[in-house]
């Protein structure tokens, strides 16, 4: 399959109208003539997704966690690369089928089992939305607390929350290519705002930042190490973990003939560069812990309000400034996918009032978790579910990639979306039981074992003396879980395409008829995914 050749270069005057003109596509495949975007537009969407005053707050975590700078700072490299690694993978279906990750699921999960990606899908929007505004709601209100002697009150907050989400929401409802046209002004002046920040913190920054975990400590701190580390890891890894569900919303309008090997690549690097702000966030924690020690108080930490505590005067409006192009990245990046696939998942809903409704009940969150709840810990329960929940799913979707030799059939992956049935993909009344084994019982596992100290411990936390083992134990049991099912008990041979199937086996069982609205009207024939790489 191959992509159509870009229209000609449009005059200013056109491209601000098809900035400003809401998206029409929603998750039915993108035509290759609209495929335009390039492997560097995935990498400033991600990178600009992650490169936020939210992922700062995220970068914070090892030192509320009790780390040193140096411990935090290796906590903070292996969570990036890991997740790193776990995500690029997720960036080859959108160009190859032209979707989005949740209706490619269907693949692999079944017709109906791809209701799966979007209950991800939502569990990502609503946590990493509401951190956005969370973070970048009181950046602003403390700042402008600084600088013009706002008062801080409850009222204050409760404006700059619904203002700002309103924002996200306008931008959401536009589209895609308003959303790359954020992103793209987020990406450089995020950038060039942090290395600002670097020069205001150079003096104040002392890298010998000890934590708690020193040769001085009691047996008891000393013992907390590893599960803090591990844990401190986890909470990093979840940023990279959360765009797994989103990336082929994003990578879908790349055309299908660009090189695989330069998709996955681009979502590769997005994530290394959220190092940007990631150390930035550990670097400045260290400093508030030496300089304000009160604002990272295990029992109420305020990693915003220690940053503004030990900013310099001329750097508030920077900081402002950060908040509000961040949080826009963020938040826009988070609910767009989510209105899109539910859009389909509640046909009666286009994807502009899916959005509306997604971003509604985000706001709802956001105010019972910022005045009701233990915000922390909020936002440590919610991403100890992203990963648990996302990464086996993540997997099932890998090898799945893998056995079917990346070979879909684009018009078959849109049954549920058209409320049909039948078709390569409806395998037992639309579930395909062998993912969804794979995937719930390795997600079930993850909570199980999850010891997040202070936060969140499963039943069988403990087991491995406090360290939190639900990582690597849910990979593994996804990846042989479902090789195992595929193997045992073979799905049909029409699942796959032309060179059959990889490592497992297969049965030759007819194809279900696919029935329903326009399923009279001849169907396109199945096109082997494109790319080289």
């Amino acid at each position: 399959m191959s992509a159509q050749p870009a229209p000609p270069a449009a005059s200013a005057s056109s491209s601000a109208s098809a900035l400003t003109e809401v998206e029409a596509h929603g998750v039915e495949r993108i035509p290759d003539a609209d495929r335009t975007a390039t492997p560097l537009d995935l990498f400033r969407l991600a990178f600009g997704g992650a490169n936020t005053f939210s992922t700062c707050v995220l970068g914070a975590f090892p030192i509320l966690f009790g780390l040193s700078f140096w411990q935090g700072l290796a906590a903070t490299v292996l969570g990036v690369l890991a997740g790193a690694l776990i995500l690029c993978p997720m960036a080859v279906f959108g160009p190859v089928n032209g979707t989005n990750n949740a209706v490619s699921s269907s693949a692999h999960l079944g017709v109906h089992g791809r209701v799966v990606g979007s209950f991800l899908s939502l569990l990502t929007a609503v946590a990493f939305f509401s951190l956005s505004v969370w973070s970048s709601g009181d950046a602003l209100v403390g700042g402008a607390h600084r600088l013009f002697g706002l008062e801080r009150g409850n009222l204050s907050y409760v404006v700059a929350y619904a203002l700002f989400a309103g924002l996200v929401l306008a931008v959401c409802v536009y589209g895609f290519r308003f959303m790359l046209f954020i992103n793209k002004i987020a990406v450089t002046s995020a950038s060039v705002l942090f290395l600002l920040g670097a020069v205001a913190f150079a003096g104040d920054f002392d890298p010998s930042y000890a934590g708690v975990f020193t040769a001085s400590a009691d047996a008891a701190t000393r013992s907390m190490f590893w599960p803090s580390f591990i844990g401190a890891a986890l909470i990093v890894l979840s940023n990279p973990v959360s765009f797994g569900a989103f990336l082929g919303d994003w990578s879908r309008y790349i055309p299908a003939a660009t090189p695989r090997r330069r998709v996955v690549g681009a979502a590769f690097l997005s994530q290394l560069a959220t190092l940007l702000p990631f150390v930035f966030g550990l670097a400045t924690a260290s400093i508030v812990a030496t300089k304000a020690p009160k604002y990272v108080d295990p029992a109420a930490p305020d990693f915003v309000g220690g940053l503004l505590a030990i900013s310099p005067s001329w750097f508030f409006l920077p900081v402002c400034l950060l908040a509000l192009i961040g949080g826009m990245s963020t938040g826009t990046t988070s609910l767009y996918g989510t209105g899109l696939d539910f859009s389909s998942v509640f046909p009666r809903l286009s994807r502009v009032q899916a959005t509306l409704l997604v971003g509604v009940l985000s706001i709802a969150f956001i105010f019972v978790g910022r005045f009701g709840l233990d915000l922390v810990q909020s936002i440590s329960t919610f991403a100890t579910m992203i990963i648990t929940c996302t990464t086996p799913w993540m997997v099932v979707m890998m090898l799945g990639f893998w056995t079917r030799r990346g070979w879909y059939d684009p018009d078959a992956l849109q049954v549920f979306n058209r409320r049909q049935r039948g078709g390569r993909y409806w395998f037992a009344h639309g579930w395909n039981w062998r993912g969804m084994t794979a995937w719930w019982v390795s997600a079930l596992i993850g909570v199980l074992f999850t010891n997040i100290p202070g936060q969140f411990v499963g039943p069988l936390g403990d087991l491995a003396h406090g360290v939190d083992i639900s990582l690597p134990l849910s990979l593994a049991t996804a990846a042989v879980l479902f090789l195992a099912l595929l193997w045992l008990f073979p799905e049909p041979r029409a699942a796959y395409g032309p060179e059959g199937a990889r490592l497992v086996r297969t049965v030759e069982v007819p194809v279900p008829p696919i029935t329903g609205p326009g399923a009279a009207v001849e169907a396109p024939a199945p096109v082997p995914a494109g790319g080289a790489g």
